[in-house]
């Protein structure tokens, strides 16, 4: 049987597999400010059907995911290590793209988890799902069954110049972005572009503004189907390493266009946390999720460095490998407050440590910490020194707890107690 005679099937597995996803324990493992943003690890159905049952059905204004292509491929970051020697380029699996079951195994994962998100997009919301050829025919027709053909709102062309090409056929430089809406009483806030006239003179039409730069004539006119940007490059201030990362533009545009400042925007396939970085930068909420521990730290670090306040949710199925670090504290009296001067030390590691931050006053539970009490690896390496100051007459009665991540995302927790640590390794 064909996969086209064999879609109705697909679709009502899926649909099957949606009404028995389980509400997976999610959480709150670190906190850093006061914000609502959310960034999980942990199987994205899972944690879907854990904001449904905790009140956020209907409550999200634009939901954006890269999702898989289908490509038939595994992905691997690339993380550069600097130091006085040279520069060592470490490579780690990020996320796998190979179904056994093949393109219907794909779409009914996809069908189950659009169905979770279509619970929670807000009547007047949309959904904008980021492809390419591999699967995007057979996604719009899943999307038109899950979302409503009369609901389909637009099929963006993102073109660029990255990538190889082949003699065997015209060069493949374009994704497709297929947006949907959950009514028909959705929110876009279209963009305008530049519309060269013929000839680059003008036309003198009666109640026609026009413009002229050094090109010529133009008029301003809605951003038309087909987005022509740059790749994320290779020397990029923005790259993170993470495999199949997305330019910060290109989300930008897409936030501006379906979501206003407030407006909670979410990814549930979030790799290095794109959407977030924009988001963040717009003056928007979010909420995203990836199952890959090494996604989650790559986001974690790129969030942190941003200065977004966010909650660090983790499924508590999830349980990262065993990085045991060794940190030590110092304090120091200065005037009125005490100075705490922590230095990480590291011992039997499986790869050197990317970020870590300090929590003054550790509850047991949830570990909290500032910006200006987290360390992050860059050009000239990993400062392994924190200090801060806290007041004297609280001093005596805080824990003071480390926490780790090395390049591959493992994570570690170790809690000081009187200068000594009594609780080291996984948390």
């Amino acid at each position: 049987m064909g996969l086209m005679a064999g879609l109705p099937q697909v679709i009502e597995e899926a649909k099957k597999e949606y009404e028995n996803v389980e509400d997976l324990s999610f959480i709150l493992a670190e906190e850093f400010g006061k914000a609502e943003n959310l960034l999980a690890l942990g199987d994205n159905a899972g944690f879907m059907k854990h904001l449904v049952d905790s009140g956020m059905e209907g409550k999200i204004r634009q939901i954006y995911i890269d999702p898989p292509f289908f490509s038939k491929a595994n992905y691997d970051a690339v993380i550069k290590l600097r130091s006085p020697e040279g520069e060592t380029a470490v490579k780690h699996r990020a996320y796998e793209d190979v179904w056994k079951e093949g393109m219907a195994e794909y779409l009914k994962m996809l069908g189950t988890r659009l169905l979770l998100m279509r619970d929670l997009l807000s009547e007047d919301g949309t959904i904008w799902v980021h492809l390419d050829w591999h699967g995007v025919h057979y996604v719009k027709i899943l999307m038109d069954e899950i979302f409503g053909e009369k609901n389909f709102i637009n099929e963006i062309i993102w073109t660029y110049k990255s990538g190889g090409s082949s003699k065997k056929h015209f060069a493949r430089k374009h994704d497709t972005i297929l947006v949907y809406s959950k009514s028909d009483k959705y929110y876009l806030n279209l963009p305008k572009e530049k519309s060269y006239n013929r000839g680059l003179k003008p036309y003198r039409f009666k109640g026609v503004e026009e413009f002229q730069d050094e090109t010529g004539w133009y008029t301003m006119v809605n951003m038309k189907d087909v987005w022509s940007m740059d790749m994320v490059g290779r020397t990029s201030a923005e790259r993170t390493g993470y495999a199949t990362q997305k330019p910060e533009a290109l989300l930008e545009r897409i936030i501006r266009a379906g979501s206003c400042e407030g407006d909670i925007c979410a990814d549930f396939f979030c790799g290095s946390g794109t959407l977030a970085a924009a988001a963040g930068k717009l003056e928007r909420r979010w909420i995203c999720c990836d199952n890959g521990t090494l996604a989650v730290a790559a986001a974690m670090k790129r969030l942190g460095k941003q200065g977004e306040e966010m909650k660090i949710l983790r499924c508590d199925s999830v349980q990262p490998d065993e990085l045991k670090v060794l940190a030590y504290y110092t304090p120091t009296l200065f005037n009125d407050r005490i100075k705490i001067t922590v230095e990480l030390k590291e011992q039997n590691i499986k790869a050197p440590v990317d970020l870590w931050g300090v929590d003054t006053d550790y509850d047991g539970e949830v570990f909290r910490s500032e910006r200006e009490a987290t360390a992050y690896r860059d050009k000239k390496g990993l400062c392994t020194e924190i200090s801060i100051e806290i007041p004297c007459d609280r001093a005596s009665k805080r824990r003071i707890a480390v926490r780790a991540v090395d390049i591959l995302g493992n994570i570690s927790y170790a809690v000081i107690d009187g200068g000594k640590i009594f609780e080291q390794g996984r948390e």
